[in-house]
């Protein structure tokens, strides 16, 4: 079975960045996925301190919710990252989880290596090209499979609900999140 998990960084529960993912985890399921929403508005993922710890214990020594998305993380075959865009850039909380999930895996051996996924933002009007690429960023670190949609994974929208009077922009997640299933399942098939 095919596992592909979707991480809201949004603190608005319900929210245009949920409203999406949604989407595209819907589109996921119907390729035969089995899919799982984790939002981070009711967790708590406090910021990398940089102490280098887990370079030495292969563990994060920060206790909070971080364990228990990351182990999900490690055993999804593909991770979907979505934030709206903050003051132009992703939210802290996406942030925090991205800065210690890229910390872990390195101290664990690279273990996001050759995971599909890759992002999805909601902008209002502007920022929505650097947050994307802020996101993007940790998947090509990571060594992970980025495919590509009929464009890039953005949607707007400002008001809850507005994203969905975007329809290039839920097609584009729901293209992105088949294009997700069908290289995954490409992948497995070797």
């Amino acid at each position: 079975m095919i596992k592909v998990i979707g991480i809201v960084g949004s603190p608005r529960v319900g929210g245009n960045t949920e409203i999406i993912i949604n989407e595209a985890l819907k589109a996921a399921k119907e390729e035969g996925a089995e899919t799982e929403l984790i939002r981070l508005s009711d967790k708590e993922i406090k910021p990398c301190d940089a102490c280098l710890s887990c370079r030495k214990t292969g563990e994060c020594r920060i206790k909070d919710d971080f364990q228990e998305i990351f182990d999900k993380m490690t055993r999804a075959d593909g991770i979907i990252l979505a934030s709206p865009v903050y003051f132009g850039s992703a939210t802290p909380q996406i942030m925090a989880l991205i800065h210690r999930a890229g910390y872990v895996s390195g101290a664990k051996g690279r273990i996001f290596e050759n995971k599909v996924g890759g992002p999805i933002v909601v902008a209002r009007r502007a920022g929505q090209n650097f947050t994307f690429a802020q996101m993007l960023f940790f998947f090509l670190h990571q060594g992970m499979i980025v495919p590509g949609s009929t464009y890039w994974n953005i949607a707007f929208g400002r008001e809850k609900g507005d994203v969905l009077k975007d329809d290039e922009g839920l097609a584009t997640a729901r293209n992105f999140a088949r294009k997700m299933v069908w290289l995954i399942k490409k992948i497995k098939s070797f």
